[in-house]
């Protein structure tokens, strides 16, 4: 099974790295400048589970894709998908299965419009990882986890396949039944922290030294009552764990969306935040303004003033 994992960055290049230690047969999509970079260091990957050196890993650049692959990894950033997929849509053949692990779920449609429902898997993966400035992919947490499956529910020839390439690497591969359901908790979850650690610009930790559990949780119980609504009511357990992280003292957890904004990055913000949002049941006009829409127009305005400063 050929795999294509577009990108070598944080996610790409861990799990393509831990397929590629096993022995999988993995080809990174990369574009000219991490190319030119790897090409000079190999991928560098520091984990908790084990370092990582391949010196030269195999790659590809877009114009020189010459035949499908059969499986396609996409880990790109929702603001970069139209990019991503036309890089990518030449290893798209009749048979290619697509493997998203973008957070959120406008995506889905995205690539579904474009490549065909039924080439696209669910999927996600729970790590916490950057790149340093010299390229190296840096492994931050305990977690390397990576779920996938059908949209639709149960199990098919093509994902048991995928979980027979995915046993033996040295990450957490889980084959979900229920993929979908995952991916809304996640879903939940990551809106809910990217929300109120962006708006409060604070760790989560330090919002409940603050006193502000009550904003902690009512972020949460907002995203859990929008998943509900469609159709995707978080499971207990996902409830339970999601209020214990959203409020644990002295915890110095920050979403990726507020270190990207401390670094004056580009953010997810219609993707992650405001598509949860728009899925909301219609509100009384009289209505307050809730903590997800507070952290919504956090997040535009942000947007908005990093656009005028770099105009």
């Amino acid at each position: 099974m050929r795999f294509l994992m577009v990108g070598a960055g944080a996610l790409g290049g861990y799990f393509g790295g831990r397929l590629l230690e096993a022995g999988r047969d993995l080809t990174f999509l990369l574009r000219p400048r991490r190319a030119a970079q790897i090409a000079k260091t190999g991928l560098v990957v520091h984990s908790p589970f084990g370092n990582l050196q391949l010196p030269s890993p195999p790659h590809v650049l877009a114009e020189d894709i010459r035949a499908p692959f059969d499986v396609v990894v996409v880990g790109s950033k929702a603001y970069d998908l139209d990019a991503t997929m036309a890089s990518f849509a030449p290893a798209v053949g009749p048979d290619t299965v697509i493997l998203p692990l973008l957070n959120g779920m406008s995506h889905i449609d995205r690539l579904a419009e474009r490549f065909g429902s039924e080439r696209v898997l669910g999927g996600l993966c729970m790590i916490s990882a950057t790149l340093d400035d010299e390229g190296r992919v840096l492994h931050l947490n305990d977690m390397h986890g990576l779920a996938f499956g059908e949209r639709a529910g149960g199990r098919s020839a093509r994902v048991d396949a995928i979980a027979a390439q995915f046993a033996g690497a040295k990450f957490d591969a889980t084959l979900s039944e229920n993929i979908s359901q995952d991916m809304w908790e996640k879903w939940v979850f990551i809106a809910s922290a990217a929300g109120l650690t962006s708006l409060m610009r604070a760790s989560i930790g330090d919002i409940a030294s603050a006193g502000g559990q009550d904003v902690a949780l009512a972020i949460f119980d907002e995203c859990c009552a929008i998943a509900a609504h469609n159709g995707f009511a978080p499971r207990p357990a996902a409830v339970e764990r999601g209020r214990a992280i959203m409020t644990a003292p002295g915890s110095p957890m920050t979403a990726s969306m507020y270190k990207d904004i401390v670094r004056g990055a580009p953010v997810e913000a219609d993707h992650i935040v405001g598509d949860l949002l728009g899925r909301a049941p219609a509100a009384s006009s009289s209505c307050a303004p809730s903590v997800l829409r507070t952290a919504y127009v956090h997040l535009k305005a942000y947007e908005a003033r990093r656009a005028r400063e770099a105009a």
